[in-house]
């Protein structure tokens, strides 16, 4: 019995407008995968960059396994993503006309016990734009709030 882990990235979906969204296999050594198992890593200040028509994670924090030997990988480094050949075509030619970028979602495991990475493409939002995020959060807030009260 397998136990999911899902760790989110909560504050890409605050500054940026999610445009499509990609799921992507991680290529990871032995010790990491074990560390992300335990539900040791951080994705909130990572971002994905091309390099060489490959998509990879810069600035992905993995904590070092704590049984690992001397053989025990690098907390950040960068981490290749898998996607289709299509799918990273896509990405390049919208990250470079349109001015987007590609931005860490959601790391989890699937049924397997395999690594993914939801990715998403998504442009910038404005300090407008925050602002009305967190006026339409507090009234939602508000309106479960007396919802619950009415119960």
């Amino acid at each position: 019995m397998l136990k999911t882990i899902n760790i989110l990235n909560k504050r890409a979906r605050f500054d940026y407008e999610i445009i499509e969204k990609y799921t992507a296999g991680i290529v990871l050594t032995g010790t990491e995968i074990k560390s992300i198992r335990l539900g040791k890593a951080n994705i909130t200040e990572s971002f994905c960059e091309f390099n060489n028509d490959e998509l990879f994670a810069i600035n992905m924090y993995i904590e070092e396994y704590a049984f690992g030997n001397q053989f025990n990988h690098k907390a950040r480094s960068e981490r290749k993503l898998l996607l289709n050949k299509r799918e990273l075509k896509t990405l390049a030619k919208n990250v470079q006309a349109k001015g987007l970028t590609i931005v860490p979602l959601k790391l989890f495991t699937n049924e397997k016990g395999m690594a993914k990475l939801d990715i998403g493409l998504a442009r910038g939002k404005k300090t407008y734009d925050k602002r009305e995020s967190l006026k339409e959060q507090d009234t939602k807030r508000d309106l479960d709030r007396i919802k619950k009260s009415f119960r």
